[in-house]
């Protein structure tokens, strides 16, 4: 693993530093790890964007983000003044090489020259990522040759739209940045319990022996958000649900649940495991897909997707989806494997609900009809827990079988902060741990299984089911599951 060269300056860079996702998400992670002592003492952090800011307008903005999630009190405050001391601004221009030699004249002169570290987070839309590569390479901003510095690039999801584009996306992006310096994130690998599904499966006897087709009967795993696209409209709608959660979210889920025990834990051999079951899932068929767009609610106070700031009145993108996969090896032949995905939806939930199979009911004579499978329900968001439902005999005279539940809820079992996705990231960026980034050849095999029903359904000009905002999706969802015989919830 490649460490953080303690000696030399820590210049940080986003790239898209005024819009959502860096004031949201990335700079108060930053923050968070600036508060813990994990950043260098010599660290900087430079914005770069086209947003008219100075130095001083862009360190109120990032002021109104922060919060002191594990430094509460008067220390809070002048932990808050030191971090945006270190905060500069360069206007410019994505495409321009002058304003990344804007950028390179601002770090010199605050960095006092000399040689330094350098991560560059692309906190733009994925159309600019080749140019903004390019601008930097050309700016002389990247490390390269045998120096004690180093550069890293961190690029955030969407990574293309099909297999080509991403394959042209990461073609292009190596002229400037090498595999081993570039970091796809995909957030939900930050994610406390998703981290938490390897130790799961590998450190726990009772688990792994029964982790194949001779024990679970299905898969389910769900991200729904009873919100629509808001704002993000314009954004979305070059996407769809497909594109923005399943092809990246959920399958890296479904990887780190079906996968074989790596030989080890270091980030080749856990990469090179998840691109092994990636490689046997098959691509999913029109058959076996369901799509939907949300309508307006039934009260009316909710609007259509249609009519939401940005979207084409016209438009067919999906902001639901439901799929059911199959992984073509030993452990998992004819286990299904259903995603749902949606925006819209009745409820915010990101669960992954394992089903084992049935207890053959005559072991218990007439209390067989109150028989229920056992689940192990791994809940994501919101309230992260993990439940094992399991049968027992009620208190009683009789003999009555009912289901309860074995809950771990993280909150309450572990008193302590759980620390946010991107700050887990970030640490490992810092670190040059690659283990939860996306390789270039896992971004391939799981565009491979998307791409052919992507390109069918837009060539074909496949219409969405309409669901009213704020219900359970497409009835048609419902009938696949049921289809491939998932039952229950």
């Amino acid at each position: 693993m490649n460490t953080m060269s303690k000696d030399l300056n820590l210049g940080i860079v986003i790239v898209g530093a005024s819009g959502d996702l860096a004031q949201r998400k990335v700079i108060p992670a930053l923050f968070s790890l600036f508060c813990q002592n994990y950043l260098p003492t010599d660290f900087h952090l430079y914005g770069l964007a086209r947003s008219a800011h100075d130095h001083e307008s862009f360190r109120r903005k990032i002021a109104e983000t922060l919060t002191c999630r594990y430094v509460p009190g008067e220390s809070c405050a002048a932990l808050t003044d030191e971090f945006l001391t270190r905060c500069y601004y360069c206007q410019g221009q994505y495409s321009s090489v002058d304003s990344f030699l804007d950028l390179y004249q601002l770090m010199h002169h605050v960095e006092g020259g000399g040689q330094a570290n350098r991560i560059f987070y692309m906190a733009i839309p994925p159309s600019v990522f080749k140019e903004v590569a390019t601008a930097l390479g050309d700016s002389g901003l990247v490390a390269c040759g045998d120096g004690q510095e180093w550069s890293r690039i961190v690029v955030e999801k969407p990574f293309g739209r099909d297999r080509a584009s991403s394959d042209d996306l990461v073609k292009e992006m190596q002229k400037v940045f090498t595999e081993d310096m570039t970091y796809r994130i995909d957030h939900y690998l930050g994610k406390e319990i998703v981290q938490d599904l390897m130790v799961l499966r590998f450190a726990n006897l009772i688990f792994e022996p029964l982790w194949n087709r001779d024990y679970i009967e299905s898969v389910r795993i769900t991200l729904t958000e009873p919100i629509g696209v808001g704002q993000r409209g314009g954004y979305f709608d070059g996407f769809g649900i497909i594109r923005d959660v399943m092809q990246n979210h959920l399958l890296q889920i479904l990887a780190l649940l079906a996968m074989e025990q790596p030989t080890d834990w270091m980030a080749g051999s856990v990469r090179d495991a998840k691109v092994k079951l990636l490689k046997h899932i098959s691509p999913v068929t029109l058959e076996d897909l369901v799509v939907g767009q949300y309508s307006a609610s039934l009260s009316g106070s909710q609007p259509a997707y249609v009519s939401e700031p940005a979207v084409p009145p016209d438009s067919l993108t999906p902001t639901y989806a439901a799929t059911v996969l199959k992984v073509d090896n030993h452990r998992w032949a004819g286990v299904p494997f259903f995603l749902e995905a949606g925006k819209g939806m009745d409820q915010r939930l990101n669960e992954v609900r394992i089903r084992f199979r049935e207890v053959p009911p005559q072991r218990f004579g007439k209390s067989h009809a109150s028989l229920q499978a056992n689940e192990l329900i791994i809940r994501i968001q919101p309230d992260e827990a993990i439940t094992l439902k399991i049968m027992n005999k009620a208190p009683g005279l009789g003999f009555e079988l009912v289901r309860t539940d074995l809950n771990l809820r993280y909150q309450s079992a572990f008193n302590t902060v759980i620390p946010d996705a991107y700050e887990c990231l970030l640490l490992d960026v810092l670190h040059g741990d690659r283990n939860l980034f996306i390789r270039a050849d896992e971004l391939a095999a799981a565009w491979d299984i998307f791409t052919p029903v992507l390109k069918q359904s837009e060539s074909q000009r496949l219409v969405p089911d309409p669901y009213p905002f704020g219900s359970a999706g497409p009835e048609r969802a419902r009938s696949l599951a049921r289809r491939h015989g998932l039952t229950g919830q």
